[in-house]
């Protein structure tokens, strides 16, 4: 309505250009900046923030990822990107013009938000007797307290903690009143830009004390495992990295509640239903995310939102079932998909004068919906009978003994393998519109067989001549297409993918996307060096970041680098063909001309390995607990590559920066320009050209060029030294009293001083049986010898039995280094063999 009054365009942008000179802190977040409280007497508008004294929290107007709405709310002051933690109006934003006069400010003992036009929008709304004496307080905790201040000793009125939206701050209770029957939750946001109640809860269960994450608070889809045992609970992080915490827990006649200390961490229900907790790194200057449940999306509850699948096993997780497409493209865009999907075509059930009638569509192996109708038939017929004549019915399933039908929205669904025993047949209804007419067929068939019938004629009547000028043509064009851009080299990848395998599988290349070199210039700003992660023997890796939001790492081959077409196809054509936990994940690739080459990758927000555990203050993140899972995680990695996938794959370049570390601090092994693949139980192999990197090869490897699935076995074991010790397998001086990494550790082996190895670091949170065992595994796999080398299978049974008694190990391989000039790698001739050793970073 406010629009209406405005007489014409002109003046509406007059009135807009003048309302953003006067608050041009809103465009370029320069705000001013009044104390850290208001008074009777002080108002907060656009552009003006308090800030609490100690300089940690402000509060004041903000737009949510630059969005359009302006909401009233809490944000650290020092972070940048802006990071919330309470919002006052999240179900009343305020947009132009109305928030152009928009005040927050102390009315009648009340805080109060009110428009343009002076229209309350949010309140405090409580009863206060003395209007005069009131002031709102942002601590430095980021609790911001409405407070009466009539006497000497004030009294707290109102507090933001009292009312969380998405976060819950150190400081802040979680509880559960038992006279009132109330619980103190926070509520997810509903996406980046809009902070209304999402979905998605996390509370106290009432009934036994239990933390739980809630859908619409009446689907829980996690807890934390147990009750409380006077320190933890058993599912929720406690040891935050650099800090010495102390949790409290109550559980009493009147009230349970949770209660954690000051420090800056922060624990938030994600808009896609995960729960995240972040502490902050100086170091890095960014948050870290050391904890994160559900550890899979697809256990969110809903996750894919209505008439989504879920399936873990690809890059977009989720996907809407046939006949139906996303709600908000905007959010699919974001990877944010609770608000799920919608038909395509609308049903015709009980239109009578329709055409074509409704019909159902078969999808296999997926979980079925939770809730559902029971309907006694005989036969599977009968059960379709049963739902197609119901107009509310939207799917139905039936295994041989009983009939299921489901009204309304599907949720929950996941999409299972063939071999998961949960997966059932779920019969969609869907428009007849959804499915070709049997006109349609008919039709299409005759138009085929028609174009049959003149290929064949004109097979016939072509001459000798024309099929040798074709052949011409197609040799031609082979031999100028050679080298050039996307198509050679999909061709490229097209005939190695068939030449590596005759088993069928679903996971080749026809499967991996292909970028455009600009939308990837564009996520990396153009290659800048501030998005560059590191270098290694391809190239540089940079950080980049889609429209959508989502990031990815951009693996660039450089013009100087010795890798070419060979090591890329690899780098493509592996990745895409096994899916693991603990292998990174493939998301692309893109060629340009014939020097452009990329891989994206799934971004790891914490880099390599050997970042944390050879940093002097990096190492200290990473306890005794952390590098055993990290050890046991890349174990499990290269058994998948050697024994459990189709192909039988040997890395071959096996070393720390090859280790990726999610949020989670979970590895994932990366860069497989130099593996090959080896048919069947043929694990033996050997090459004229050796490539690797210095400290990490096994002797016969780098002595007679072969290699096989014991040399991998070889790199893993000097990985655990390197874990257990913090020391580089290369990075000892010839003065020192070993040449490398392998024979001190067998030196104090034999002296039986192994233990005096183990990081300084890890002094105080080791597990010294778990260390032992681990050296005593490492020195088992690099053995002079590969066949006395264990496999990768036998070393998760050596690392998971508490009981097993471990065989001794016999005397490693000392390989000699490798003169290493300045630069990175080194190429010499022995016996016929080109070598090429790359010095470990």
């Amino acid at each position: 309505m406010m629009f209406q009054i405005i007489p014409n365009s002109f003046v509406m942008l007059l009135f807009f250009s003048i309302f953003l000179s006067l608050n041009s802190s809103v465009s370029f977040g320069q705000e001013l900046s009044t104390g850290d409280q208001i008074g009777t007497n002080k108002t907060i508008t656009i552009g003006v923030t308090i800030v609490s004294s100690g300089g940690n929290f402000e509060l004041g107007f903000f737009t949510p990822n630059n969005g359009s709405s302006y909401f009233i709310g809490t944000w650290y002051k020092n972070i940048s990107p802006q990071t919330v933690i309470w919002v006052a109006n999240h179900n009343l934003p305020l947009s132009f013009p109305e928030m152009a006069n928009a005040e927050f400010a102390i009315t009648n003992g009340n805080l109060v938000l009110l428009n343009g036009t002076k229209q309350l929008i949010w309140s405090t709304n409580i009863d206060s007797t003395e209007h005069n004496s009131v002031v709102a307080v942002l601590g430095n905790d980021g609790n911001f307290v409405l407070r009466d201040c009539s006497n000497s000793t004030s009294r707290v009125l109102w507090q933001s903690f009292d009312h969380p939206s998405h976060t819950f701050m150190p400081g802040s209770r979680t509880d559960y009143n038992k006279n009132t029957n109330s619980t103190r939750y926070i509520t997810s946001w509903r996406s980046s830009e809009d902070p209304s109640p999402g979905p998605y809860t996390v509370e106290i269960n009432p009934t036994n004390g239990q933390f739980r994450a809630m859908w619409n608070r009446t689907e829980e889809y996690w807890n934390s495992g147990s009750t409380w045992d006077g320190d933890s609970f058993s599912s929720v992080p406690y040891n935050i990295p650099n800090t010495t915490v102390n949790y409290t827990y109550v559980n009493d006649d009147n009230e349970v509640y949770y209660f954690s200390p000051l420090v800056i961490s922060r624990f938030v229900i994600d808009v896609t239903g995960e729960m995240k907790q972040f502490t902050w790194l100086d170091s890095s200057k960014q948050w870290n995310v050391f904890y994160l449940q559900p550890a899979q999306h697809c256990d969110v509850y809903a996750y894919c939102g209505a008439f989504g699948t879920c399936n873990p096993r690809l890059t977009s997780v989720c996907r809407c079932l046939p006949g139906f497409a996303p709600r908000l493209d905007t959010d699919w865009d974001l990877d944010i998909f609770s608000q799920g999907c919608v038909r395509k075509k609308k049903l015709s059930c009980g239109n009578s004068s329709a055409t074509f009638k409704d019909r159902f569509r078969m999808i296999s192996y997926v979980t079925l919906p939770k809730y559902y109708e029971t309907v006694k038939v005989t036969n599977a017929t009968l059960c379709e009978s049963t739902c197609f004549n119901n107009c509310s019915c939207t799917a139905y399933a039936y295994d041989g003994t009983e009939c299921l039908t489901w009204t309304g929205e599907l949720l929950n669904l996941q999409q299972l393998s063939q071999d998961d025993h949960r997966g059932r047949n779920l019969f969609i209804k869907l428009a007849a519109s959804d499915f070709p007419s049997d006109d349609q067929a008919t039709k299409k068939k005759k138009q085929s067989w028609t174009r049959l019938k003149i290929i064949v004629l004109a097979t016939i009547s072509v001459t000798i001549n024309l099929l040798v000028c074709c052949f011409i043509y197609i040799y031609c064009r082979r031999k100028i297409a050679k080298g050039k851009g996307q198509r050679n080299f999909f061709a490229h990848l097209q005939s190695r993918d068939n030449d590596l395998t005759n088993e069928d599988d679903d996971n080749n290349i026809d499967n991996v996307p292909f970028f455009s070199f600009e939308s990837i210039v564009a996520a990396t700003n153009q290659f800048s060096e501030a998005n560059m992660l590191g270098q290694g023997g391809f190239g540089p890796v940079y950080k980049g970041k889609f429209l959508g939001g989502r990031e990815i790492a951009v693996k660039r081959l450089s013009t100087q680098s010795r890798q070419g077409i060979e090591e890329f196809t690899n780098e493509v054509l592996l990745i895409a063909r096994v899916q693991h936990r603990n292998l990174v994940k493939l998301l692309g690739y893109c060629v340009k001309g014939r020097n452009e080459k990329i891989v994206l990758y799934e971004y790891m927000l914490n880099k390599s390995l050997d970042t944390f555990i050879f940093d002097q203050q990096n190492r200290a993140l990473l306890d005794w607990k952390k590098r055993f899972d990290i050890i046991v995680g890349i174990a499990r990695g290269m058994s998948y590559l050697h024994h459990d996938s189709r192909l039988t794959i040997i890395h071959r370049d096996l070393k720390t920066s090859n280790i990726l570390l999610d949020g989670g601090m979970n590895p994932k092994i990366s860069d497989f320009g130099l593996a090959r693949i080896v048919q069947g139980d043929y694990t033996l192999a050997n090459t004229t050209k050796i490539a690797g990197t210095c400290g990490y090869m096994s002797p016969e490897y780098v002595l007679n060029g072969v290699f096989s699935t014991k040399s991998d076995v070889f790199s893993f074991g000097v990985i655990i030294l390197e874990i257990v010790s913090g020391r580089r397998n290369t990075g000892f001086n010839q003065c020192e009293e070993a040449m490398n990494l392998i024979q001190y550790a067998w030196r104090l082996w034999t002296e039986e001083k192994a233990i005096t190895m183990v990081d300084e670091s890890l002094l105080e949170t080791c597990n010294m049986d778990e260390a032992l065992k681990c050296i005593n595994i490492g020195l088992l796999c690099v053995q002079e010898h590969p066949c006395q080398r264990p496999s990768m299978s036998s070393v998760i049974l050596m690392l998971g039995g508490e009981s097993m008694i471990l065989p001794k190990p016999n005397q490693p391989a000392f390989v000699a280094r490798t003169a290493i000039s300045s630069k990175s790698t080194t190429s010499y001739t022995k016996n016929g063999l080109t070598i090429t050793i790359e010095q470990g970073r």
